[in-house]
């Protein structure tokens, strides 16, 4: 029979691999939880020894002992275990050895033989361990590794070798002596003295992995990042990117507030590209929680040149959009300010004629009259937006016309239930907007405009269960509606693109932007159907058209809307139950052509993961689109086995017939190392950039971060 003893003070020692309990140095704490002591055998000899033996265990809070046998000297004080032991605390860290001798409270003493485990994963393989201060734990002649070791002397993939290492248990760092990395045993590096954090430390200053970087246009590099922790809500990372023809720092800041976050990113530059001169970039975001339910929010970037994005590889990005937006919302109300900034990065435009900097106000206040009934909005609305060019506008061209526009618009809409399950929704409003424009010789310089408006919509949605339990839905929608614009013309600057979809089919009007208002009458129809089968998968379609007692020639060719009856609107999805969804939308035209047609595609399934879109727009100089325009994105990875993943990209322009973007990507990853390696070509040139080659390498050695990927994969060990 097993026997077991409460131990409240001769094994405080359970506190030997918790942090927590070694803060300070100096006598050891009381045991804040008794210690539980348990073995086939359990005595007192007569010169008082406390001997246990056989399959002892002894447990504290998430601590626990595995030995042989403990022998307890109380004149001496001492411990003696023999093994095998092991001392696991809650999986974060193991110790093994074959014997032990420590002290009562076990802060000091020494253990042969021994291995200390972190994460099940890391592994400090030792001759000799002590323990010294109750903090620290000395290594004496120790491979290091997170690779699996099999017992047939084969050596791991890599191993650090050293004098001795030491693990400060309160910083939870690593400190190596003499140290080496060896690669399949065989010696790369040396160094003196180095520091690795503790693998479960999850913050602490240090270098991160580094990477090399080649591409035709800067030259082989490497870059070597350094993270700095600035507190606990702080942190700053500073990368070097050195190559024969750049000398780039780069840097992150990121800061937690007790209601927001901030993160600054950028690097500074001097290349051969453009000898002489400072280029760099800065990206800035935060949001903050104010009082008031209100919400701060910024999006800033700013670059030295159209280029810089290109050569360094950065965000794709052709227009640099900087943002800064207040925002309140509630169930009845909602305010949204937004300041804005565009910076072109498109050899095809003139900084000076497109509206760089946009102002915006948007509040809207429902109401629910219990006189009447339905819902009560009413709308306010502030635009304005300024171009640095002073050339005039006219009727034909924007130039560096400048415009304002506020709007206010009161509607009440109400929907009933009638015989047969027919919903009928009515709704009744008007809008009037007042406009500025500077710097335009063809329109006013004040103008306004009244437009009230209705419509009527009938639904008659319907389901069934068919005989296999798929579940059914099909609603046809047909709606009359009516507008009539009253007053001055106005500049159309905000709703030059239009396009036509299923959000808003049954709007009055189609239009981006208030600027632009559909006017007459007109009837829009359509039908909403969905299918839900048992074995999992879905489909999706929505059909429509609009037509009109006018037709309104500010819609362009391709917007499907142009004419008296507009293009078929026709969108669907399917979507089955093995990770693959099909999602399409075009317009069909009268000609049973398409003027717009999209088409995405993802198949997610075990190792495979696959995304594609194919793309089609008619041409189109209304919106600067003098040919066709015919592309095909695709994306996709493919796990080959556990430990390797290939990935793949690639962008066609099918209309010139060839490649805008490709790139290739390999990586292995097992238990204790992780390679990538990958190739990107862009084949596009502009007067400012070229087209470049990028080839990306890294490797890390895993096991000493918190978490280092979502998989870990262990390789096993072949029987002979």
């Amino acid at each position: 029979m097993r026997r077991a003893l409460l131990l409240s003070v001769v094994l405080p020692w359970l506190a030997i691999t918790s942090p927590a309990a070694a803060q300070q140095d100096g006598p050891a704490p009381a045991a804040a939880q008794p210690a539980i002591l348990v073995a086939d055998q359990l005595f007192i000899t007569p010169d008082r020894q406390l001997i246990a033996k056989g399959n002892v265990e002894a447990f504290q809070g998430d601590v626990r002992l595995q030995a042989q046998r403990v022998i307890f000297e109380e004149s001496s004080g001492t411990l003696q275990i023999e093994g095998p032991i092991r001392i696991d605390q809650g999986g974060d860290v193991t110790i093994l050895a074959n014997a032990a001798e420590l002290d009562r409270s076990l802060r000091d003493g020494l253990l042969t033989g021994a291995r200390m485990i972190f994460k099940q994963q890391l592994q400090l393989a030792s001759l000799q361990m002590t323990r010294v201060g109750g903090r620290y734990t000395q290594l004496y002649k120790t491979s290091v590794t997170s690779c699996h070791v099999c017992e047939d002397g084969k050596p791991p993939l890599w191993q650090i070798r050293a004098g001795r290492v030491i693990h400060d248990q309160v910083e939870q760092q690593l400190y190596f002596e003499n140290a080496q990395v060896r690669i399949l045993d065989v010696p790369v590096f040396y160094f003196p003295a180095v520091r690795l954090p503790d693998p479960n430390l999850k913050r602490t200053s240090g270098f991160l992995v580094p990477s090399t970087r080649t591409t035709s246009n800067l030259g082989t590099g490497i870059k070597v990042p350094y993270f700095f922790t600035l507190g606990d809500s702080r942190d700053l990372t500073l990368s070097p990117y050195l190559s024969g023809s750049t000398r780039t720092l780069e840097a992150r800041y990121r800061q937690a507030f007790r209601h927001g976050t901030i993160e600054l990113e950028g690097a500074y530059t001097r290349d051969d590209l453009q000898r002489g001169e400072d280029r760099g970039y800065l990206f800035a975001t935060g949001l903050f929680e104010l009082p008031r339910d209100f919400q701060l929010e910024f999006d800033l970037k700013a670059v030295s040149d159209d280029a810089y994005i290109a050569d360094y590889s950065l965000p794709d990005l052709d227009r640099l959009r900087s943002e800064v937006t207040l925002t309140r919302s509630t169930r009845d109300r909602l305010l949204h300010a937004a300041l804005t900034n565009f910076k072109t990065l498109r050899d095809s435009e003139d900084q000076d004629l497109i509206p760089s900097s946009i102002g915006e106000v948007y509040f809207q206040k429902r109401y629910f009259p219990t006189s009447i009934g339905g819902e009560t909005r009413l709308t306010l609305e502030a635009h304005g937006h300024n171009r640095t060019s002073d050339q005039e506008g006219n009727l034909t061209t924007t130039n560096g016309r400048d415009h304002g526009r506020v709007t206010a618009d009161l509607d009440w809409r109400r929907s009933w239930q009638l015989a047969g399950g027919v919903l009928l929704e009515w709704e009744i409003g008007s809008a009037i907007d007042g406009f500025t424009t500077y710097d335009d010789s063809y329109f006013s310089e004040h103008s306004s405009r009244l437009t009230p408006r209705s419509a009527l919509t009938l639904r008659l949605p319907m389901s069934k269960t068919d005989a296999s339990g798929a579940a059914q839905f099909f609603e046809p929608i047909v709606q009359l509606g009516w507008s009539n614009v009253i007053g001055d013309s106005v500049a159309q600057d905000e709703s030059n693109y239009v396009e036509f979809d299923q959000a808003n089919l049954l709007s009055l009007s189609r239009f981006p932007a208030s600027d632009a208002r559909e006017d007459g009458l007109a009837l829009a129809y359509g039908f909403n159907w969905a299918r839900f089968a048992t074995s999992g998968w879905q489909s999706y379609a929505t059909v429509g058209q609009v037509i009109r007692q006018d037709a309104d020639t500010r819609f362009t060719k391709t917007s499907g809307l142009g004419g008296t009856t507009s293009d078929l609107l026709l969108a669907g999805q399917l979507k089955f139950n093995d990770g693959i969804a099909l999602t399409a939308r075009g317009l069909l035209n009268d000609s049973l052509n398409f003027s717009k047609a999209e088409l995405r595609g993802d198949w997610y399934r075990d190792a495979l993961a696959v995304s594609g879109s194919y793309l089609w727009l008619g041409s189109d100089p209304n919106e600067n689109r003098i040919t066709e325009t015919s592309e095909i994105w695709f994306d996709g990875s493919y796990e080959v086995s556990t430990s390797w993943k290939a990935s793949a990209s690639l962008r066609y322009d099918i209309s010139d017939a060839r490649a805008t973007r490709a790139g290739l990507g390999l990586a292995y990853s097992n238990e204790c190392v992780t390679v990538d390696l990958s190739v990107n070509r862009r084949y596009t040139s502009t007067t400012s950039v070229d087209p470049s080659t990028d080839f990306g390498f890294s490797i890390s050695m895993n096991g000493f971060s918190v978490n280092n990927s979502s998989k870990q994969y262990r390789r096993s060990c072949r029987q002979s």
